[in-house]
C-alpha cells in the first residue's frame, strides 16, 4: 500500500484556505435558503460556519507557524532542516520557503 503525500507550500495553502472560508460561508448561506425547516437552517448553517472557522483559525496558525519559521532562518547563520521548517495544515505538511535576500 502506498500512500501519498502532498506537499503544500505556504501561499498555496494560504490560497486554499481563503478560498475555503469564502466557499463554505457561501455553502451556509445557499444551505439556508434551501432548507425547508428552521432546525435544519440552523443546524447546516452552524456547521458550515463552524468548518469556515476551523478553517481561518488553521490558515491563521499556519501563518503565524511561517512567521516564526522565517525570522528563525533570518537570525541564524545556517539553515537548519528539520521540524522547525516545516508547519502543518489540517495535518498535511507545507514548506516554508527560505527569505529571499536583498
Amino acid at each position: 500500500m502506498v500512500l501519498a503525500v502532498f506537499g503544500l507550500t505556504l501561499d498555496s495553502a494560504k490560497t486554499y484556505a481563503s478560498i475555503g472560508v469564502v466557499l463554505l460561508l457561501v455553502a451556509a448561506f445557499v444551505a439556508a435558503w434551501l432548507m425547508k425547516t428552521l432546525v435544519q437552517k440552523l443546524l447546516v448553517f452552524v456547521l458550515f460556519a463552524a468548518l469556515a472557522f476551523a478553517v481561518w483559525t488553521q490558515r491563521t496558525a499556519l501563518q503565524d507557524c511561517a512567521d516564526l519559521v522565517r525570522t528563525n532562518l533570518e537570525l541564524s547563520t545556517t539553515v537548519v532542516t528539520g521540524a522547525e521548517d516545516e508547519c502543518t495544515f489540517f495535518g498535511v505538511s507545507v514548506s516554508i520557503p527560505a527569505p529571499t535576500v536583498s
